[in-house]
């Protein structure tokens, strides 16, 4: 056992010895110093930004743009009234966000408070009375029936003025 142990000693000084003897790190040292001398570069500044200009969308009350164009007879036309204007102090209701188009009436709920109607559109079904406010155009329902909400939007003339253009909101039938 003694052998044996000597031997594995002596293997391990070998290989011991081998790996410490090379300290000669001359071209490492040459290849650092070659490289440090090269002259600096010099980074790019950072380009100029302009700064954000805020813009206004002015055509918000106007055709949509993927809606049909009407045909509109200009002899037959009706003017708008200077007395007709949407109230814009009014705090917008969450379904003035949507196109009326996008609305569908799919039933009545009544209760002790009154009438209600259930338009689907927007995110979900929403529970609606006479006076409450719903699509782009300043559509304010004006009678609920079994059938139908009425519905009274207030539009641009497109010459100042502003007329008020009812609308109906019809049952969908279930399929």
């Amino acid at each position: 056992m003694n052998k044996t142990r000597l031997v594995t000693l002596g293997l391990g000084l070998a290989l011991l010895s081998g790996c410490g003897g090379a300290t000669d790190f001359d071209d490492l040292r040459a290849y650092m110093d070659e490289e440090r001398a090269k002259p600096k570069g010099s980074i790019e500044p950072l380009p100029s930004f302009l700064p954000y200009e805020a813009f206004t969308y002015s055509a918000a009350s106007l055709r949509h743009p993927f809606q049909p164009p009407m045909k509109i007879d200009l002899t037959q036309r009706q003017r708008g009234s200077k007395d007709v204007r949407p109230d814009e102090a009014r705090i917008k209701q969450f379904l003035e966000e949507f196109n009326i188009e996008n609305f569908v009436m799919v039933g009545t709920l009544t209760n002790g408070a009154g009438k209600y109607a259930l338009i689907k559109g927007g995110d979900g079904v929403h529970r609606v009375k006479v006076g409450d406010y719903l699509g782009r155009n300043h559509g304010r329902i004006v009678e609920i029936s079994e059938a139908e909400v009425d519905v009274l939007e207030i539009v641009p003339d497109g010459e100042g003025g502003w007329l008020e253009r009812p609308r109906s909101l019809t049952l969908k039938e279930r399929s």
